[in-house]
């Protein structure tokens, strides 16, 4: 299975992105672009929660399913909630995606036991 081109991935966050600041806008007085750093706390966690949800039960959110990515586990499954929502607040801090070994794996992927790939 071939690991997901960073490329790829980008794109996926930033349509993730998307989607979790304007659910966020759309349920909660959040403005968009956020007026502080409440506003931006509000939008991470919609981002976590519709992220970490949707690849933990079905191994792809929706910004990975348009840029055709999928996460597994080492047996080919969904990774499950609990992992989906950890992976998931480890990229939102950064280093871990950026931070990654000689498969191309992040260390959000390695704390997590999953794998990013292209499907």
């Amino acid at each position: 299975m071939e690991s997901a081109p960073f490329g790829r991935r980008l794109v996926a966050l930033v349509i993730d992105w998307i989607i979790a600041s304007l659910t966020a806008v759309a349920i909660t007085p959040v403005s968009y672009p956020p007026d502080n750093i409440t506003q931006n706390l509000i939008i991470t966690g919609f981002f976590i929660v519709e992220v970490g949800v949707l690849v933990g039960l079905l191994g792809a959110s929706i910004g990975k399913r348009i840029m055709r990515l999928g996460v597994i586990n080492p047996d080919g499954q969904a990774i499950g909630i609990p992992q989906g929502l950890l992976r998931t607040a480890l990229i939102c801090l950064v280093i871990p995606p950026v931070v990654t070994n000689a498969d191309g794996r992040g260390l959000h992927d390695i704390v997590t036991g999953s794998r990013e790939y292209k499907a």
